[in-house]
């Protein structure tokens, strides 16, 4: 009898296993003369983000718009457009300790990569090494519907032939947690990567 306790794991990317230098989008406010937290509020702004993460806008689409919000802020378009450009090219870190625990995850259940992306995830993945790090990645640009609503998280686990209450859910947005629970899932609002070995040690035992 399978006595693991969990059929498949479901896990965010940004602030589990991919870390973004949080100081650098406000050091591109400062080198274009801006008040830090501008290109953040227009790249991050709730309607234009939920657009990108959806796929009503292609990544392409929503970054021209972020240029657009920001042009009169940079004093030309030209210079919103050199700004959108110098933030498309940061990249974050990824959190080698993560992939590896995943990695030795994956020898006894799937682990499905489930983000709120734009059109981009599937390429960055690939210039990050990520791309054969998963067996599933569920990309919400892709499927119309953004965490917290919980399509996400059934569509997530029948990508790998799981119930959802025999998911375990990882996440950095506690009401993304909060919201698979109420789904079925089993959650956890990820801290640090100790936390995460506590609670998967079962399936590796």
């Amino acid at each position: 009898m399978d006595t693991l306790p969990f059929d498949a794991v479901l896990c965010d990317f940004d602030g589990v296993v991919h870390l973004w230098d949080p100081d650098g989008i406000n050091s591109l406010d400062r080198a274009w003369g801006l008040t830090e937290g501008t290109l953040a509020a227009a790249a991050f702004d709730g309607d234009l983000l939920q657009a990108a993460v959806t796929g009503r806008l292609s990544d392409e689409q929503w970054r021209r718009q972020v240029a657009q919000v920001l042009a009169p802020v940079c004093g030309s378009p030209e210079q919103a457009r050199e700004l959108v450009k110098a933030w498309s090219g940061l990249t974050g870190r990824v959190d080698t300790d993560v992939v590896e625990l995943l990695a030795a995850l994956r020898t006894r259940v799937p682990v499905v990569l489930v983000s709120n992306a734009t059109t981009r995830l599937e390429a960055y993945l690939a210039a990050i090494g990520l791309d054969e790090a998963f067996d599933a990645v569920i990309n919400t640009a892709r499927i119309g519907v953004a965490k917290p609503d919980r399509r996400v998280f059934d569509i997530a686990a029948q990508r790998v032939g799981a119930h959802l209450k025999r998911c375990l859910f990882v996440d950095d947005t506690a009401g993304h947690v909060t919201a698979a629970q109420a789904a079925g899932a089993t959650g956890v609002h990820y801290q640090h990567i100790e936390q995460l070995r506590a609670v998967v040690s079962p399936l590796l035992d």
